[in-house]
């Protein structure tokens, strides 16, 4: 297949977007570096929606493609791992707010699901995301959201033994947690199903 065949049949609209959301990481580091943190939740949340929307323009006119399947939710985890990155790291102007450990659960797990939907993609099997999955990671853009407010939530939250911000950042990264068990499972199901693995 050539450059050309390829380009025409990967690109449209779901996927412009997914390189539109690729191509706001820089922007979103680069404010996050100079101390803009609302300007950086601004892209974010902007990044957010194009995921939001790629994936129903995708869906309602049948544009799947394996650019899609493939590029599509790398294209969200870079985003996510990166902005949760960035609020455990901090800037000069920025305190940083993650805990590591959330942030480590948080890489292992979605280099887990990028292994496993590449994998799976070689053999064209294609396990579509699950209501846990889909709540998980509504909870979990929330929680990441509320993480940018997490001076406002200490005054609210006083006395508490955490925050809420990072309450929900914790139970949202078990509910991820547990998206992730029935990803897998459902994968090594169909894996069988189809004779790939015994």
């Amino acid at each position: 297949m050539t450059i050309r065949e390829y380009m025409r049949q990967n690109w449209n609209v779901p996927n412009v977007l997914t390189l539109i959301r690729l191509f706001l990481v820089p922007v979103y580091v680069l404010l996050f570096a100079i101390g803009e943190k609302y300007s950086a939740l601004t892209i974010f949340l902007l990044a957010s929606f194009t995921d939001l929307l790629d994936g129903r323009i995708a869906r309602k006119y049948n544009l799947i493609t394996d650019f899609g399947k493939l590029m599509d939710p790398l294209a969200d985890k870079v985003m996510v791992v990166t902005a949760m990155c960035s609020m455990a790291i901090g800037s000069k102007t920025i305190s940083a707010v993650v805990p590591w450990a959330a942030v480590v659960i948080l890489f292992i797990k979605e280099l887990i699901m990028v292994i496993g939907s590449a994998i799976m993609l070689r053999y064209q099997i294609v396990v579509y995301s699950t209501m846990v999955g889909k709540v998980a990671q509504c909870m979990f853009i929330a929680s990441l959201v509320a993480v940018y407010f997490h001076d406002w939530f200490v005054q609210l939250c006083a006395g508490w033994f955490m925050p809420l911000d990072l309450l929900m950042m914790w139970l949202s990264l078990a509910l991820t947690l547990c998206a992730l068990v029935i990803y897998v499972t459902r994968s090594l199901r169909v894996a069988k199903a189809q004779g790939i693995i015994k």
